[in-house]
């Protein structure tokens, strides 16, 4: 997929959605020109529904994307997710990975960004909390969960702009609704 091209580019950037996604980061995920999912995705219905009109999705395989844990009949969807995935975009190139294999997690972000050292950006997920450490030159994003399971703070994703001259990145949460509200 050729995006590197463009003048910009929106990443809608989600991750641990665990079988379920908010409505309202569907909608947001529409407006993208790519989705990367960065793992534990357990349905790939969710891969379907976030889909956006240009029909780029980049997703990466989490530590709960297994067998046991995906639909009947789905093994080989899964088995053709990679374990890392790399994006060229305006400026530079998005690298994303589920981050499980990445440790001690104190020394996560040192790791990744030695990983992937043609990285601009690095994203991955895991642990269900919100980063954007842009204090070294490869930034290192975890959107936090996108579905309901240990969604800390609220479900939410980040959409990251991308042109040749500058990325930034936008966060966005929902309110985190006890269970059994509507």
């Amino acid at each position: 997929m050729d995006l590197e091209s463009h003048a910009s580019v929106c990443v809608g950037i989600i991750s641990d959605t665990h079988g379920a996604i908010e409505n309202s980061i569907l909608a947001l995920m529409q407006q993208c020109d790519v989705i990367v999912h960065a793992g534990d995705i357990l349905n790939p219905d969710i891969l379907r529904r976030v889909t956006p009109k240009t029909g780029h999705v980049i997703a990466v395989r989490g530590n709960n994307d297994t067998v046991e844990q995906w639909p009947i009949g789905t093994a080989d969807l899964l088995e053709s997710l990679p374990e890392v995935a790399t994006l060229r975009l305006p400026g530079g190139v998005l690298a994303v990975e589920h981050g499980h294999r990445v440790n001690p997690a104190h020394q996560r972000h040192h790791k990744l960004r030695v990983r992937h050292p043609e990285a601009r950006a690095v994203i991955y997920g895991h642990t269900h909390h919100r980063i954007i450490d842009t204090s070294e030159p490869i930034w290192v994003l975890n959107p936090g969960a996108a579905g309901k399971v240990r969604a800390y703070g609220g479900s939410g994703c980040l959409l990251l702009h991308a042109t040749a001259e500058r990325w930034w990145v936008e966060e966005k949460t929902l309110p985190n609704l006890r269970a059994g509200s509507a």
